[in-house]
């Protein structure tokens, strides 16, 4: 029996949809768009907030923009003919999303306003009950798990936070309230949102001091307007934009190689360089800003404003630690105060253990905390040993180095899709990943990452956790981790059927049209 979903949580009656997706950001609105592009509609998509976009919806800070070229930076299965530039800014980027949640009917599968707060297995029926914060219940066969990996700020407790008596708010949760017009304004962090809101805050704000721990690596970013003419090409001639993004695949594949084999870095630091010494003219300035580890070792910053803004009157930069705050503002370690009106913390986000706070309880009442004890794993960053049925997208070690998160996110939802079907061909009711394979699987997986830039170039960055581990990137490039998702291995995965012989999960085989495609 196909659900009917409902736009609330009106009704008490439990939904007994075949899968449940949690959240709408891209990860889960794909995921929505590839089960229908499967035939397969029996499906609910759960969502704490009111409206699509994720991460697009929630960071609303000035100067909030992609640093992926916007080509890349769409669904293959639909792409946007009308971006206006090489790289979207965020409202953009968010409107596309609603775009294609409309065009592909999917807001009759999403409950809004609808947080899910536990998930256990039961195993008397191979099936998930999902629990949402308002007490409603769904029964559903497969759980997708598209949180993101980038939601949840990371706000630093340094002392004394609690007595300043201006305003604090985190970049991914800007408040725009607050006017900086004539403010003075501290920006604790320098990494990929601050280097877009410091040149859009900077002239606007009397005073601006920016908190620097670590200097960055920046490269610059090739952004421009899009022409008319480009776009009337891509409508005509819609190869032509697959031309593009094929050419942007290929600039964020390159260098991945380097990062896994960090003596080839030489190339792209130079050029890093070039562009400080070109932009940086001040030798005192450029030495704080001269990073002390290997290129890649922490996230890469594209920007052609950021050092620019940072040579202002009205700017001052600090690479004296953070002593305490004050109540009038943040004393650094050699003693001076730097008052302040407004502290905007550009920390990012935590990424340690992504349900850390969640209920999930898996086969034989083991927990994700006690799965995740020593660390999170996974099997090809979808599937987690003692959690039957239970897909993640974007999880543990599938990360790119550089390429398209989106691109990834495409063979996960891929991969799924073939997963399910896999449960189809073999009548089955309930699929889990061997324990050994996992084990084997990440074995190979840190033992590869051991000599890769991101574990091994003298910094420490978001990609390693509290043990040293890196428990976010793939081992390689785009196009291997492409290649791993292409089909399930049965070898690598228990599957078997209640003997009550209860509805199985049913995706046909799409017509040649849905098949997912590696590039577009």
């Amino acid at each position: 029996m196909s659900s009917t979903p409902a736009k609330s949580e009106a009704s008490e009656a439990v939904e007994t949809p075949d899968v449940l997706i949690v959240g709408t950001g891209l990860a889960g609105l794909g995921m929505a768009m590839k089960l229908l592009a499967a035939g397969h509609s029996d499906f609910v998509v759960l969502e704490k907030a009111d409206g699509v976009g994720g991460t697009w919806r929630e960071n609303t800070y000035p100067g909030c923009a992609c640093d992926v070229a916007s080509v890349m930076y769409s669904y293959s299965f639909a792409p946007n003919r009308a971006w206006s530039r090489m790289y979207a800014a965020q409202p953009e980027i968010l409107d596309y999303i609603k775009r294609v949640t409309k065009e592909h009917d999917l807001d009759s599968h999403i409950r809004f306003n609808t947080e899910a707060v536990s998930y256990e297995f039961d195993e008397e029926t191979d099936r998930w009950s999902v629990r949402t914060a308002s007490g409603r219940e769904y029964r559903a066969r497969i759980v997708v798990l598209a949180h993101g990996s980038l939601h949840q700020p990371s706000v630093p407790d340094l002392p004394g936070m609690s007595r300043f008596e201006g305003k604090l708010f985190h970049s991914a949760q800007w408040d725009h309230s607050v006017d900086l017009k004539g403010k003075r304004v501290a920006v604790v962090g320098t990494g990929s949102s601050a280097a877009q809101f410091i040149p859009e805050i900077a002239g606007t704000a009397a005073h601006v001091d920016v908190f620097q721990r670590s200097a960055h690596w920046v490269l610059p970013k090739a952004d421009r307007p899009l022409s008319s003419f480009e776009h009337k090409m891509f409508r005509a001639l819609p190869f032509t934009q697959r031309l593009y993004r094929l050419a942007a695949y290929w600039t964020h594949e390159v260098p991945v190689l380097a990062f896994l084999n960090p003596r080839f870095l030489g190339l792209l630091e130079t050029a890093a360089l070039r562009m400080l010494e070109k932009q940086v003219p001040d030798p005192v300035l450029r030495a704080k800003l001269t990073p002390d580890y290997k290129i890649g070792c922490k996230r890469i910053l594209l920007t052609n404003d950021y050092y620019p803004a940072l040579q202002r009157p009205d700017v001052d930069l600090v690479t004296s630690p953070i002593a305490e705050f004050t109540e009038s503002g943040i004393k650094s370690a050699d003693g001076d105060l730097h008052e302040a009106d407004v502290v905007i913390l550009g920390t990012g986000f935590s990424t340690e253990n992504r349900c850390a706070s969640e209920h999930i309880v898996g086969r034989g009442g083991i927990t994700i905390q006690e799965a995740w004890r020593e660390g999170m794993t996974a099997h090809l960053g979808t599937t987690v040993a003692g959690f039957p049925n239970m897909f993640m997208l974007m999880g543990p070690n599938s990360g790119g180095g550089a390429q398209s998160i989106l691109f990834v996110i495409e063979a996960q939802l891929h991969y799924v899709v073939e997963c399910l079907r896999l449960m189809r061909a073999r009548r089955a009711t309930r699929m889990e990943v061997r324990a050994d394979v996992q084990r084997a699987f990440n074995a190979r997986l840190h033992d590869k990452l051991g000599r890769s830039v991101w574990n091994t170039g003298g910094c420490h960055s978001w990609f390693l956790d509290s043990t040293g581990s890196n428990r976010q990137s793939w081992p390689g490039t785009g196009t291997s981790y492409w290649r791993a998702t292409r089909r399930p291995d049965p070898q690598a995965f228990v599957l078997s059927a209640r003997p009550e012989g209860r509805r199985l999960v049913s995706v046909p085989r799409p017509a040649a049209a849905g098949r997912a495609r590696k590039r577009g």
